[in-house]
């Protein structure tokens, strides 16, 4: 038998040598992973889609004669602004609700529905990334499967939950919550909201949570710690990025949502998008105050997705790549 010699070059360079080599290498692999066609593309992309919500942040500022009788590019011409527009529709809205309040409501819906999945799912992923039980890859499956069903076909099952309980041909299947009352209002959505995030937000944060090393895990066992010391002074600070992540998509989701608020939630309880979709008038003479109506909604987002950006990207890649 013959034993084949690794022959080890030793590395004679100097560190500028070594810092040059490492920039032209850099310099290489960007052109190569790059293209000016591409990156002009994009940017003419980004500039079609930006055009259409730069003429409504124009509009929203513009007197409601001047947008009936011209264009919003008419402004840079004959530039007249008002603030009359976000006055009127903070004060204006549906029938039960003005805008200003619909606000206050989408941030009562908005934070609860979205810090509550994220709790849940994160025991959820802890449990499945690093307790043995009996069953817990089949449980996973299954939870991981829950995504592909279409939350419309959830609203009636839950609405019947909600009031007197699941009934099929006469035959009780399942008792009800008893949340019919209008101080439920906010709970009903809050407990949807929460269902149909908790299958995402527990893959999400399985991926990341499971790639965390176990020998830290064991250590800190082998120092005494429990599973819930384990949890909140390991697990929780290091899977923030994958905790802000999905809150900032379930936040989104949320905010933005009409067809599970406008279900569950009691007239006085509604969102801001039930109070946007009133702001036009009836025949869609008001539009401009649905313009303004739609900045004053974007403002929280904005400052939810700065906040946790640094985040965003970290959280993504979560679980992605192993080793």
């Amino acid at each position: 038998m013959s034993a084949t010699q690794m022959v080890v070059t030793p590395d004679n360079r100097t560190k500028r040598q070594v810092e040059r080599d490492t920039r032209r290498n850099e310099a290489i692999a960007h052109k190569k992973l790059t293209s000016k066609g591409a990156t002009i593309a994009a940017a003419i992309i980004a500039v079609f889609w930006t055009i259409p919500t730069f003429g409504l942040f124009v509009t929203s500022f513009r007197p409601g004669a001047d947008t009936q009788s011209s264009g919003w590019w008419t402004a840079f011409t004959d530039p007249e602004f008002t603030l009359d527009n976000y006055v009127q529709a903070l004060n204006s809205g549906g029938t039960s609700t003005t805008l200003a309040a619909a606000f206050v409501n989408s941030l009562a819906i908005t934070i609860p529905a979205t810090v509550f999945p994220i709790v849940l799912a994160a025991l959820a992923a802890y449990a499945f990334a690093w307790i043995d039980f009996k069953g817990r890859s089949m449980l996973f499956v299954f939870v991981f499967a829950l995504q592909i069903v279409p939350l419309q076909m959830a609203l009636v099952p839950l609405l019947s939950l909600f009031s007197d309980g699941l009934v099929i041909n006469d035959v009780p299947i399942f008792p009800g919550f008893g949340l019919n009352d209008v101080q439920y209002s906010f709970a009903r959505v809050w407990i949807a909201h929460a269902i149909f995030a908790l299958p995402l937000a527990t893959f999400m944060l399985h991926n990341f949570i499971s790639e965390i090393p176990g020998d830290i895990i064991e250590a800190a066992r082998v120092d005494g710690a429990g599973h819930g010391q384990v949890f909140f002074r390991i697990i929780l600070p290091l899977a923030m990025p994958a905790i802000a992540s999905f809150g900032i998509f379930q936040f989104l989701w949320v905010w933005n949502d009409l067809l599970v608020a406008t279900i569950f939630a009691s007239p006085g309880a509604l969102p801001i998008t039930q109070a946007l979709n009133s702001l036009s008038g009836t025949w869609g003479n008001k539009w401009f105050l649905q313009s303004a109506g739609t900045f004053i909604s974007i403002i929280v987002p904005l400052i939810v997705f700065f906040a946790l950006q640094r985040f965003f990207v970290r959280g993504l890649l979560a679980g992605a790549t192993k080793g």
